[in-house]
């Protein structure tokens, strides 16, 4: 990596501070910005690296159940390919814009390079409500997105898969789409799928898996273990509820859980599985026996051990952040603190293990799928927890020695570690002019 004496930056900086109000692109570049300046970037390959290789917007008209006419807005942004064609979730949502699109992307380019899978940074989204829409008017959204992109997506360019408001079946959806188009079957254009269509065991879990696996890991530098630890999960979707029961498994005491709704507690410990049983009957945590309700913001400031929060962005602020009790916090949304806090928990020596260290169990798995799609064999689930386990442990000791040698925090020190990759494979490269 090329790098300067005294590192004069034209631009780093720029978003030097972050704010509890800041956009989602603004707080990763602030990240990035601080991660740029410890690591000395030139200021050349800086500029390279801040900017997305692409950014779409496509306009997708559907044909509604009622006959009316709408039209929807989509987004893909390909943010980096310098280790691999682009990889990143589809979002459908009606908050979904530009800006968060922009930076999540860019945020999956760090994620893939910390757990050294050789993928780079994508993401989109289509501004809908899905909870709104039909199954059928989903499937036509889905479609006409795809066909859209279709000269952009690929197994060796850009591949998708699910995220906030998708699911397998979306992934079957677009993987169709681009099949039909392609004239032949492309199992390998996107992860996320069915097992049926080429999907990989344990992906579901994969997420999940990996913030079990990082707090085991990180609990030690707190003087403590994963067995026993009082946690507390914000987020009881996909990843929340399976983080909670693989905690749970491996003796830790779940002390709160919560959905969009509200949350439950009982300082003594909730039964997960049982927990799981109810809330797949009625969807809600409320009225699950032997505990009691609170709030989203009061689950936060819970007395624990380990703090997993799971749901959406900038959860933990500066507001509230010197209230937080827990020693390790373990990111399983992405972006859910804000730089502003992450002062205050650094200043209250809170181990935070950011996201794009902590959920990576997920792209990790997804990067599984691809290669068992692209050479026709499939592996045993055993084999991809295995293998799952791998990285994710490796991940996080390569970023605790970063942090060490260079005297950062955990997401300064994972932030140094995926640029210093990207940036490292950028002048092998070279620019091609």
């Amino acid at each position: 990596m090329s790098t300067i004496a005294e590192p004069q930056f034209p631009t780093i900086g720029s978003h030097p501070q972050g704010t509890d109000s800041a956009s989602p692109f603004e707080e990763m570049m602030s990240r990035f910005d601080l991660a740029a300046q410890k690591l000395g970037l030139d200021p050349g390959l800086y500029k390279v690296l801040r900017e997305p290789v692409r950014e779409t917007k496509v306009s997708i008209p559907v044909a509604m159940d009622d006959g009316r006419i709408e039209v929807f807005i989509g987004y893909r942004v390909l943010h980096n390919i310098a280790r691999g064609p682009g990889k990143g979730g589809i979002r459908f949502d009606k908050n979904v814009s530009l800006d968060e699109v922009r930076a999540l992307a860019a945020w999956m380019t760090w994620k893939c390079a910390v757990v050294n899978i050789p993928f780079g940074g994508a993401k989109g989204g289509v501004i809908c409500d899905p909870q709104s829409l039909s199954r059928a008017e989903l499937e036509r959204i889905t479609r006409r997105y795809t066909a859209e992109l279709m000269d952009q997506f690929g197994p060796e360019k850009d591949v998708p898969a699910p995220d906030m408001g998708t699911n397998p079946q979306t992934m079957a959806w677009v993987m169709d789409t681009y099949s039909m188009h392609a004239r032949h079957t492309v199992t390998s254009v996107v992860t996320g799928k069915p097992l049926s269509l080429g999907g990989s065991r344990g992906r579901v879990e994969a997420t999940g898996r990996g913030l079990m696996l990082i707090a085991r890991e990180a609990a030690p530098l707190r003087g403590l273990t994963l067995k026993g630890s009082r946690i507390v999960v914000q987020g009881f979707g996909n990843v929340g509820s399976i983080a909670a029961r693989m905690c749970h498994e491996q003796g830790a005491k779940i002390v709160a859980v919560s959905d969009i709704h509200g949350g439950i507690q009982n300082a003594n410990g909730i039964d997960i599985p049982a927990l799981i049983a109810h809330y797949e009957k009625g969807k809600s945590l409320k009225g699950f026996p032997g505990t009691q309700p609170v709030s989203n913001e009061a689950l936060l400031e819970l007395d624990c051990d380990i703090l997993i929060p799971a749901a959406n962005e900038n959860q933990i602020r500066q507001k509230n952040a010197g209230n937080i009790k827990a020693k390790i916090i373990v990111e399983g949304a992405n972006g859910p603190t804000t730089q502003r806090a992450d002062e205050v928990l650094n200043g209250k020596n809170v181990l935070v293990v950011p996201d794009i260290l902590a959920n990576a169990g997920g792209v990790t798995v997804s990067y599984f799928e691809w290669v068992q799609d692209r050479a026709g064999f499939f592996w045993r689930e055993s084999e991809v927890n295995e293998r799952l386990e791998d990285i994710m442990v490796q991940s996080f000791r390569d970023v605790a020695q970063m942090a060490e040698k260079y005297g950062v925090s955990f997401r300064i020190a994972a932030y140094m570690l995926g640029i210093s990759r990207v940036a490292h494979d950028t002048m092998v490269r070279g620019l091609y002019a």
